[in-house]
C-alpha cells in the first residue's frame, strides 16, 4: 500500500459533514488532500483543519455537477500534489419534501449533484488511475441506497442509482483484472449540518432518523475502505445492517412501517427555522456565510462509536475466535460424553 504520508487523496463535498470529517482524518495521516466543494468558508476552514492535523491541503472550488470543473480539478491535483491514489465521492444535495412538493428542476439538480457528481468524479479518477493500474475510489453511500424512505425521494433515487452504477463498474474492473478498485460505504443516519442547510418544505426542523452517529464514525469507515478497497461494500452501524436485512426479508412490511413512522421520525417537534438557508443552487457557506463544520445540531443525541463497524473491520478475527470457541465446545462435549 502507498505510504499514507505521501498519499494523494481527493474528497468531494469536503467543506462540511462526512466529507469534512473524512478530509480531516486523511490529514491526520499526513496525506496530501485535495478538497472539492462550492462553499468558500467551509473550504478554507477544512484546509486549515488538514494543515493543523499535519497534512497538506489543496482547496479547489468546484461544482461536481459540472464535468468540466471536475476534470479541471483533477488536472490541478495531479499538477500540484502528484498522482491521485484515492478518490472519495461524498458531495450531495437534497430536498426534504413530499414528492408532490418537489419541482422538476429541483429533482434534476439533486440528481446532477448527488448521482452524476459521483459519476463524473469516478470518471476523472479512472481516467488517471487506470493507465497506472492502481488506485481506489470510495463511494459514500447510505442505507437509503437499498431502502427508500418518505420525504427523500430525490436523494434515495440518487443513492439507488449510485449503487447500480457501482456494481456495474466493479464487474467491469474485475473482468479487466484491473489494479484499480472501487468500493462503497453504506452509512447510517449521521449528525451532519445538512439538516440545517438542505432545502426543506417540512413544517418542522429536519433531523436524522435515530440512532444517529457522529461524522467521525463515518470517516473511520471511509479510511478503512480506502485501505481495503477490494471489498465490494461496507455497512456502517447496526441500524444500517438491520434496515438492509429487514428490507431484504420483508420489504412490504417495511413500506407500511415507514408510511406510519417515517415522516414523524425525520422531524423534531420544533418548527423549521425562519430563513433557513438552502444549498441546492448555491452553497450555504458561500460569500458572507459561515463555516458549518463536520457536526450538525444533534451532538447530544449522537454516538461517537459503532460496535458493528469494529466487527466489520475485524471479521477475520471474530471468525477465528468463533471457530476456536466452536472447536473448544466440541472437544468439551466429546469429553463430557
Amino acid at each position: 500500500m502507498t505510504d499514507t504520508r505521501h498519499q494523494v487523496v481527493v474528497v468531494t463535498g469536503a467543506s462540511g459533514g462526512i466529507g469534512r470529517a473524512v478530509a480531516r482524518a486523511f490529514g491526520a495521516r499526513h496525506a496530501r488532500v485535495a478538497l472539492l466543494a462550492r462553499g468558500e468558508q467551509g473550504l478554507k476552514a477544512a484546509a486549515d483543519d488538514i494543515r493543523a492535523a499535519g497534512g497538506t491541503a489543496l482547496p479547489i472550488p468546484a461544482d461536481v455537477a459540472d464535468v468540466e470543473q471536475v476534470e479541471a480539478a483533477a488536472d490541478r491535483v495531479e499538477e500540484e500534489l502528484g498522482p491521485i491514489d484515492v478518490w472519495v465521492n461524498v458531495a450531495f444535495t437534497s430536498v426534504f419534501a413530499r414528492f408532490a412538493d418537489i419541482r422538476p428542476e429541483e429533482f434534476r439538480r439533486v440528481t446532477e449533484v448527488s448521482y452524476l457528481g459521483y459519476v463524473y468524479g469516478t470518471m476523472a479518477a479512472l481516467n488517471r488511475m487506470k493507465p497506472r493500474d492502481r488506485g481506489a475510489v470510495v463511494q459514500v453511500g447510505s442505507a437509503l441506497a437499498y431502502r427508500g424512505i418518505p420525504l427523500q425521494s430525490a436523494y434515495c433515487g440518487a443513492k439507488h442509482a449510485i449503487q447500480g452504477f457501482h456494481e456495474s463498474l466493479r464487474c467491469e474492473l474485475l473482468s479487466e483484472r484491473s489494479g484499480v478498485h472501487v468500493t462503497m460505504v453504506q452509512m447510517p443516519a449521521v449528525n451532519t449540518p445538512q439538516f440545517s442547510w438542505v432545502l426543506s418544505r417540512l413544517p418542522h426542523h429536519a433531523q436524522p432518523v435515530p440512532p444517529i452517529y457522529q461524522p467521525e464514525v463515518a470517516a473511520r469507515a471511509v479510511i478503512y475502505a480506502a485501505d481495503h478497497a477490494r471489498r465490494r461494500e461496507y455497512w456502517v452501524g447496526g441500524s444500517t445492517v438491520s434496515t438492509l436485512i429487514a428490507n431484504a426479508v420483508a420489504p412490504g412490511i417495511l413500506d407500511r412501517y415507514l408510511a406510519k413512522a417515517g415522516l414523524r421520525s425525520q422531524q423534531t417537534p420544533d418548527p423549521k427555522p425562519a430563513g433557513q438557508p438552502a444549498n441546492l443552487w448555491k452553497p450555504a457557506d458561500g460569500a458572507g456565510g459561515h463555516d458549518y463544520g463536520a457536526h450538525g445540531e444533534f451532538d447530544g443525541k449522537s454516538t461517537p462509536r459503532s460496535l458493528q463497524l469494529w466487527a466489520g473491520r475485524h471479521h477475520g478475527l471474530l471468525a477465528g475466535c468463533g471457530g476456536a470457541a466452536a472447536a473448544a465446545g466440541l472437544a468439551w462435549w466429546r469429553r463430557a460424553r
